[in-house]
């Protein structure tokens, strides 16, 4: 999958139009509450700077329902952030490729950043293949640069549609530094992993994760389970899970995947529960299997976090894909912040450690430890089909290195 990137052309006196991933979280008053999305796009806006371009960047926020201006999405406040962290002006244009995205575009000096308003206003970003709307935003721009990584599995037109007529057009259509990264950690880590190559995958449900725990049993030394989906293999074993949140309809498919694990499927051996979903219910550490009927588990119990934490220090590449408990409230936090300590110590010990985005990455933040490993990926959807082995279409179109 190896792709030309930004660093590898020539912006110099060229327009570049840029696919970011800008959809932030934001508080009730339309405050960011989290820029990561934002400060891991700089590089690259950087980069095209600094060779004399300028740039043109699009991305969606939320899930406006395409029809036209909707101000609780709209990118204003991103494009303050932005120029904040870039320290000059960030133009925000009033639509995607129409009428104000043109003038704004060709009035764009050397050094100048304009940034696109929300392209889901717009109901041929959705649909992916309407013409003049490609057209109007694949005409604002010389280079097309992918830098949206979380958005990568989908085949909008920001995504697909439009690099695709720009190549057409000649145009080159490349990486950008966010998007290679990903690509390199991602797409490595299954293809030629340093060994032990152990995964970790939590969260609530093993349908949402089936293709992910498949393909990595093919590929892994060690799959550790956590999280709720840990409940609904218990249940496949004939063990009592409480009020614990299982998919009941989904146990066959779980005893199908221990078959096929084996012992490279490693599931919890005691589990932290508690008779309500709160801090302060009443709270035990029972084997696992054996959840009292009017509790539920909540969390990965301390001998599963030990054991857990050996396997992980002992690894030479790490894939953490979802929590092992509830990690937003303690106590149930203490299964993630162990596995988190474990992954940290393995990274400080050489090890490649990879965390694919959505909860898991918003937990090793939270916990503060993101500074600890290898990489954290900006996309959950996104990181999660890399580790099933898809390929992606948006990607797959840029131009070969």
């Amino acid at each position: 999958m190896a792709k030309k990137t930004v660093a590898d052309i020539d912006v110099s006196g060229k327009t570049v139009l840029v696919r970011v991933d800008f959809n932030v979280p934001q508080d009730d008053t339309g405050a960011i509450t989290d820029d990561r999305r934002i400060r891991m796009a700089v590089p690259t806006i950087s980069k095209i700077l600094e060779g004399g371009g300028r740039v043109v960047l699009m991305s969606h926020l939320g899930r406006p329902g395409g029809k036209g201006f909707e101000e609780a999405f709209s990118l204003a406040p991103v494009a303050h952030k932005l120029a904040e962290l870039l320290g000059r002006p960030v133009t925000l244009a009033g639509d995607t490729g129409g009428s104000d995205s043109q003038a704004k575009a060709a009035a764009l000096g050397e050094g100048g950043v304009l940034l696109l308003e929300n392209v889901r206003f717009n109901k041929g970003e959705k649909k992916g293949d309407d013409a003049d709307y490609i057209a109007g935003v694949a005409g604002l721009a010389d280079i097309y640069v992918n830098d949206a990584f979380g958005t990568c599995h989908r085949t909008e037109a920001s995504m697909y549609g439009i690099p695709k007529a720009m190549k057409e057009a000649g145009k080159p259509a490349v990486v950008g530094f966010l998007v290679e990264k990903e690509i390199r950690y991602l797409a490595d880590a299954i293809a030629s992993p340093q060994r032990p190559f152990v995964a970790i995958i939590g969260g609530k449900k093993v349908s949402d994760k089936i293709q992910v725990i498949n393909n990595l049993l093919s590929v892994c030394d060690s799959v550790l389970i956590g999280g709720a989906m840990a409940y609904t293999f218990s249940l496949a074993k004939g063990g009592k899970t409480g009020k614990s949140l299982v998919e009941a309809d989904k146990v066959e498919l779980a005893k199908e995947l221990l078959a096929k694990g084996g012992e490279k499927l490693v599931l919890p051996t005691d589990t932290h529960c508690a008779d309500d979903f709160s801090s302060d219910a009443a709270k035990q550490v029972v084997a696992a299997g054996e959840i009292p009927d009017d509790f539920e588990g909540l969390d990965i119990g301390p001998e599963t976090a030990a054991r857990y934490g050996e396997i992980i220090r002992a690894a030479k590449t790490i894939v953490w894909n979802g929590p092992m408990g509830v990690f937003e409230m303690p106590p149930f936090d203490a299964g993630t912040k162990a596995v988190a300590d474990a992954v940290a110590d393995a990274t400080a010990d050489g090890a490649v450690t990879i965390i694919g985005g959505g909860d898991s990455a918003a937990a090793v933040e939270q916990l503060g430890y993101s500074e600890k490993v290898s990489h954290v990926s900006t996309g959950g959807g996104a990181s999660l089909e890399m580790l099933e082995g898809k390929a992606f279409d948006s990607v797959d179109l840029l131009d070969d290195a």
